[in-house]
């Protein structure tokens, strides 16, 4: 017995020793496996700092590309390259054109079908982790737009509202750089991408009733969708406001809470981003459409541009009655002042041969101190070809404009008034009953401003951008163009009511025709858009491999 206990015993202890040599091994494994686990994830950390590095090295070369464009208005002249150290690592990037710039449809984003100028760029970036050499390298393509601005239907610099009381169709794009208020009293059929920096808010910013008409956007499938939501609205007071409106217009509806941004006209001078630099005189000012003219009119003379010389022809302008100056020639009741006018004769323009080469007309006249002086255009019912006119003052225009042989036009003015050929100006301070309007049609994108809505004032919409002084009622006011407001107006800052004037027929449309690029008025303002249109990663791996 003693024998055979003896015997198990020595055979127990050899078992105890191979456990503990076996626990020992799976210990050593553990310790092994937890070390390449320790590695692996430290070679990981130190990858992703090299990504991230590499990602800012991207974003450093598109800043410098942004920054040269805002200030010059055009590309490097030296492509950006440069080093840098990021979170431990050694980061180079470069940039490199992908040539010449070139008219094309963009194909990203809300302004997806625009045509544009755009110049292409390659960006790449390389990253090495200063601890253990890990190396990542990245490229994107990078794009700048130059869009024509006259290819929204509507396009507000500040907030936009539209609350039309009559039944109205909005065909085209419409983008505010703030928010976007929208109601009507009938209902509003908007047929294109609607686009707000700021929020897109059903009602009314400032004084007076919501309206309960009813407001449809076109979804991508070309059906019109309602903003109603039950006994509410859609809009960006929704908490679901993101998600349901995406899903109800597939992304053709689209402000801040999307990553909407801010359009805006690219200004060489003017840092505090102020657009209506455009129409102020040149002096000081590169960003003036003075600069653009051919023809211009300065504090009630005219110069005509004659081979690269400026020759002043204000005798012959006003001999042959293509110029009349007057004082106090007729009452705006909006403005309750006497304008100061400057009239020009567009078809005699043409006929005595001061018509400007290049298209563009200016006008500024700061000669009058506190007075209203203004400029307007008369006989211009035909043009002989396309023609821009910009004026730092009010522009009114009488009957009809451009409705005959439509060529590509534009007003870029501090207010834009539109007068019927009925108009007269003895009757400027009568009662709105004596100042009866008859069918009037104008074919031109204007570029305009107009006074803030406040919380006692409505500064009457988009419907009543383009300003109105006669009694419209049954008469129709046909437009095809563009409408843009940039500004707040400097000189023409009476409050909008209902009293001075009657709504016309709202005949209004967008001009499908300024879709093409060759149908763009002369020197339209362009806003200037960058995108990133692709991204993709090179190499990841270690320096020396």
């Amino acid at each position: 017995m003693r024998k055979q206990i003896s015997s198990q015993s020595g055979f127990a202890t050899l078992i105890a020793l191979i456990m503990v040599a076996m626990l020992s091994l799976i210990g050593l494994a553990a310790l092994s496996t937890s070390d390449d686990d320790a590695n692996i994830a430290g070679n990981q950390l130190q990858e992703m700092r090299a990504f991230y590095a590499a990602e800012a090295g991207l974003e450093q070369a598109a800043a410098i590309l942004e920054a040269e464009y805002d200030s010059t208005g055009a590309p490097p002249t030296v492509m950006p390259s440069g080093t840098d150290e990021v979170n431990g690592c050694q980061v180079a990037f470069s940039c490199a054109t992908d040539g010449v710039a070139g008219q094309t449809m963009l194909t990203h984003g809300t302004l997806v079908g625009l045509h544009a100028l755009v110049n292409s760029f390659s960006l790449t970036s390389v990253a090495v982790n200063a601890a253990d050499r890990a190396k990542v390298e990245m490229a994107q393509t990078f794009e700048t737009a130059l869009v024509p601005i006259f290819q929204f239907a509507i396009f507000y610099g500040n907030d936009l509202e539209i609350a039309p009381g009559p039944a109205m169709n909005l065909m085209g794009r419409v983008h505010t750089n703030g928010d976007l208020w929208v109601q009507a009293g009938d209902v509003l059929n908007m047929d294109s991408y609607m686009t707000a920096a700021g929020s897109i808010l059903h009602g009314r910013k400032g004084p007076g009733g919501v309206s309960a008409g009813d407001v449809l956007i076109k979804d991508a499938n070309g059906n019109y969708v309602s903003m109603k939501e039950g006994a509410g609205w859609l809009d960006a007071n929704d908490a679901h406001w993101y998600d349901s409106s995406a899903a109800r217009w597939q992304g053709r509806v689209q402000d801040s809470t999307h990553g909407q941004a801010a359009l805006n006209v690219p200004l060489t001078q003017d840092a505090a981003g102020d657009p209506h630099k455009l129409i102020e005189p040149a002096s000081g000012n590169p960003d003036s459409y003075e600069t653009k003219a051919d023809l211009k009119f300065i504090d009630r003379r005219a110069y005509q541009m004659v081979d690269t010389l400026w020759v002043d022809v204000t005798d012959s302008m006003v001999s042959t009655g293509v110029i009349t100056f007057t004082n106090n020639q007729f009452t705006d009741q909006r403005e309750a002042k006497n304008v100061d006018l400057m009239e020009l004769d567009i078809g005699k323009m043409y006929d005595e041969g001061f018509d400007p080469s290049g298209g563009v007309i200016y006008y500024s006249d700061r000669s009058l101190g506190p007075d209203f002086p203004a400029m307007r255009v008369s006989n211009a019912d035909e043009l002989d070809d396309g023609l821009t006119i910009a004026s730092e003052n009010p522009v009114y225009t009488l009957g009809d404009f451009n409705s005959v042989n439509k060529k590509p036009a534009a007003i870029l003015a501090d207010a834009v008034t539109f007068l019927s050929s009925a108009w007269d100006d003895l009757m400027g301070g009568s009662s709105v009953d004596d100042r009866e309007a008859v069918n009037t049609t104008v074919n031109a994108s204007y570029l305009t401003g107009n006074i803030e809505t406040t919380v006692s004032n409505y500064n009457g919409g988009f419907e009543n951008l383009p300003r109105f002084l006669e009694k419209w009622g049954g008469k129709d006011f046909n437009w095809s163009g563009s409408a843009v407001n940039l500004w707040s107006s400097v000189q023409a800052t009476g409050n909008w009511n209902g009293t001075y004037y009657t709504p016309p027929n709202r005949n209004w449309q967008y001009d499908s025709d300024l879709d093409d690029p060759a149908n763009i008025p002369p020197e339209t303002p362009v806003i200037r858009v960058f995108q990133r249109t692709g991204w993709r990663q090179e190499y990841v791996g270690y320096s020396g491999e």
